[in-house]
């Protein structure tokens, strides 16, 4: 009951573009955090100068430990650059530091997609851990209305997932504008690089969707062959 081999025809894809997208996104980091931006600023400078030109002057670039770990709180308005982001020359910092950027303007200026995924974090943090209890238990106790809750739950993850695509994408269109229109690139190959970086990024988004997506369809597939059962 707890093994079921469908599963994997359900999981295993995703988790290979998973494992892809991870390994392109620490290859692609790792190449271009080599290459210096021809304007020689430092994630923090871009990110200040983006948030500066919008207006933004109160949203502090702070620095946090680790790789990879950038975000923007929208709690706190608070854009954290991981460190070799933070102090970082390189295309690569200039790029992410950008898309961070991109966030902060995307809650400064009420963008929805961002709104409804802010409004979707504790609904889809219960569903994600919980989500998938509340189905094996139903379907172990015979109690179909607790098995399709907790899809119900489930479901909650990944419209979140889903949701984040046009944030990602929105962040990563936004930098590359700012980018380019505030002179911070200056050559079409550097432009080019940004995008390679940015890109990267974007498909570990895809692959987090569809593994939620696909682990929703064998949820539901399990709890309906057990109803009509």
């Amino acid at each position: 009951m707890f093994f079921d081999p469908i599963f994997l025809l359900f999981i295993i894809p995703p988790i290979l573009l998973m494992l892809y997208a991870q390994r392109r996104v620490k290859n692609t980091f790792g190449k271009y955090s080599q290459v210096l931006n021809q304007r020689g600023l430092s994630g923090a400078q871009a990110a200040r100068k983006i948030l500066d030109d919008n207006g933004l002057f109160d949203v502090p670039v702070e620095q946090v430990e680790g790789e990879l770990t950038d975000h923007y709180d929208p709690r706190g308005r608070v854009l954290r650059l991981s460190t070799p982001v933070y102090g970082g020359r390189s295309v690569a910092a200039l790029g992410i530091a950008a898309h961070e950027a991109g966030h902060a303007l995307q809650h400064a200026q009420g963008y929805v997609p961002l709104q409804a995924r802010s409004l979707l974090v504790p609904a889809a943090t219960f569903g994600s851990n919980l989500g998938w209890i509340m189905i094996l238990a139903g379907v172990l106790i015979q109690f179909t209305a607790l098995a399709w809750l907790g899809i119900i739950f489930f479901a909650a993850g990944t419209l979140f997932a889903l949701v984040t695509l046009p944030v990602e994408f929105n962040a990563s269109s936004r930098a590359m504008a700012m980018l380019t229109s505030n002179g911070m690139v200056v050559s079409a190959e550097e432009e080019s690089q940004n995008r390679e970086v940015l890109n990267a990024a974007a498909l570990t988004y895809i692959a987090g969707f569809l593994a939620a997506f696909m682990q929703l369809l064998y949820w539901i597939m399990l709890v309906t062959g057990f109803s009509r059962d």
